[in-house]
């Protein structure tokens, strides 16, 4: 007998599996109960609906990206580093996980529930204001021009990982995230550092 929430972990995880498809066809419960050899109903008894069952995801990719977010804030003083290492994690986060890449660019929510597509803006959001928040302490420890902008860095850096997240899934997962990052990174720190006070 499989403990409570187990089974739901394996359907959460079974989706992710199908997402990771290149061409990327619409999943529809009938297809996930039969990978997971059960029936719909079965599906049901742990989500109320689909809409549900991606939103597992999202939590699951907002828990992960967060939770190593406040990590690298917590352990990691300087400014700069803390926008290096969080940029670098998006681009590993979505370069090991496939399905849920999909997820993020809002490619597998085409034809959802249009809720799922304002929690991942949601959480573009708050991985910007993450991105603010170090520059501003890299402002304050004099890293970057006192009075750049740093809304308009942020959302450089951000935009930046969202594009390659895209590459990544329309390419069917060829071009990956961390393709030429640490020339990418020399070329954000001087941009950073140069940005116009």
């Amino acid at each position: 007998m499989s403990k409570p929430g187990e089974r739901k972990l394996q359907i959460l995880q079974t989706l992710a599996e199908m997402l990771e498809t290149p061409k990327g066809e619409k999943i529809t419960t009938a297809a996930l109960a039969a990978r997971l050899d059960c029936s719909e109903a079965a599906l049901y008894r742990h989500f109320a609906s689909k809409a549900q069952m991606f939103e597992g995801l999202i939590d699951f990719i907002e828990t992960s990206l967060f939770g190593v977010i406040n990590q690298i804030c917590g352990e990691e003083t300087d400014g700069m580093r803390q926008v290096e290492h969080i940029l670098a994690l998006l681009l590993r986060f979505a370069q090991k996980n496939r399905g849920m890449t999909r997820v993020l660019t809002g490619d597998a929510l085409v034809n959802e529930n249009e809720r799922l597509q304002a929690r991942i803006n949601a959480l573009c959001d708050k991985l910007e204001a993450a991105f603010k928040q170090s520059l501003r302490i890299a402002a304050t420890q004099e890293r970057i021009p006192a009075g750049c902008d740093i809304g308009a860095l942020a959302n450089l850096l951000l935009t930046f990982a969202i594009g390659r997240w895209q590459l990544y899934a329309k390419t069917g997962f060829t071009r990956e995230p961390l393709a030429q990052w640490p020339q990418q990174w020399a070329l954000f720190y001087l941009a950073c550092v140069n940005a116009p006070g």
